[in-house]
């Protein structure tokens, strides 16, 4: 049995779909400590290391780890500082932080759980010690990221739902505003969808939702991309660090897969099947307010309806 089973299996219920291998980031300014805890979780976790709090920041940034190890003294930015930065930054605030420090006195401890902290660990480690405090956490992590999740999909389609993307448009433009990089949205409307259920009743319209919402969650989106219901028949796909050109192509390649389904629609207007009309917007995020992205995807998708509808238009602002 591997060292990542005897940390979780007697926990995880079956069909648990937490990580085999959770992501586990170590900072310390000594080498030397980093090895240590390296030599505890090198088998059972997968190990980021950082040696400065700036190096911990982008390592939670652009690998999101399950848990964050982090020492509190530290030239340039302390591990006070680094955790206060972590959870004032909403698209990483959820990693939970656990402290690695020689200082223990009750004033320290105080401070850092002011600043988010969620434990503490005393140096010289102790493995068993800290293995054990590791696990807690990780599993209070899968029991949150599990209540998350529910609170999130959509109950008809099981796709994400408004709510879900409502976050993560915000989270993601802040994040393409900080490192200046585009952010695309796709707005997608099944046509004559009224009609549809005026003649097949509204379970079948629960199906063909359905369908669409497993057409688009079977696209091949990297990481960060998200596929969601926007509300009725209307579904969205935010798709950051991603080009005009890019997010056209993808558009493109939903409205072929939805026409390929071949789903009845013998009352539609536009074809002898269920298709969809797209609207695509990018910018680059700025100051200015995020509604701008989502008003030029709105006004794309009515501009492909208008235009005989099947059809993708799009824009970059």
């Amino acid at each position: 049995m591997s060292d990542t089973h005897s940390l979780f299996s007697s926990e995880l219920a079956p069909g648990s779909a937490y990580p085999e291998r959770p992501k586990l980031l170590i900072v310390d300014d000594q080498p030397v400590n980093i090895q240590v805890l390296y030599q505890v979780f090198g088998a059972s976790c997968e190990v980021f290391m950082a040696t400065s709090g700036q190096q911990a920041l982008d390592v939670c940034r652009q690998k999101r780890p399950d848990l964050v190890l982090l020492d509190v003294v530290m030239p340039d930015m302390d591990g006070v500082e680094v955790c206060r930065k972590i959870k004032s930054e909403p698209e990483i605030s959820d990693i939970p932080v656990i402290f690695v420090t020689s200082q223990n006195s009750p004033e320290e401890e105080t401070l850092g759980l002011e600043a988010g902290a969620v434990d503490f660990i005393s140096k010289p480690i102790n493995p068993a010690v800290v293995k054990a405090r590791v696990k807690t956490h990780l599993m209070l992590k899968i029991q949150t990221d599990a209540l998350r999740e529910l609170a999130s999909v959509d109950g008809l389609t099981g796709i994400s739902n408004r709510r879900q993307f409502d976050e993560r448009i915000e989270s993601e433009w802040r994040a393409c505003r900080r490192t200046g990089q585009p952010l695309a949205m796709i707005m997608i409307d099944v046509d004559h969808f009224k009609k549809y259920n005026d003649h097949y009743g509204h379970l079948e319209g629960d199906t063909c939702l359905k369908l669409v919402a497993q057409a688009l969650k079977e696209s091949q989106w990297r990481g960060r991309d998200i596929a969601a219901r926007y509300g009725g028949e209307e579904f969205v796909c935010l798709m950051p660090e991603t080009k005009l050109e890019d997010a056209l192509k993808k558009a493109e390649a939903i409205r072929q897969r939805i026409f390929d389904l071949v789903i009845p629609h013998a009352t539609s207007d536009t074809a002898d099947r269920v298709t969809i009309s797209v609207g695509v917007a990018c910018t680059v995020p700025d100051d200015q307010d995020l509604k701008r992205l989502i008003s030029a995807a709105d006004e794309q998708l009515y501009k492909a309806k208008e235009g005989g509808r099947n059809r993708v238009e799009g824009v970059s602002t």
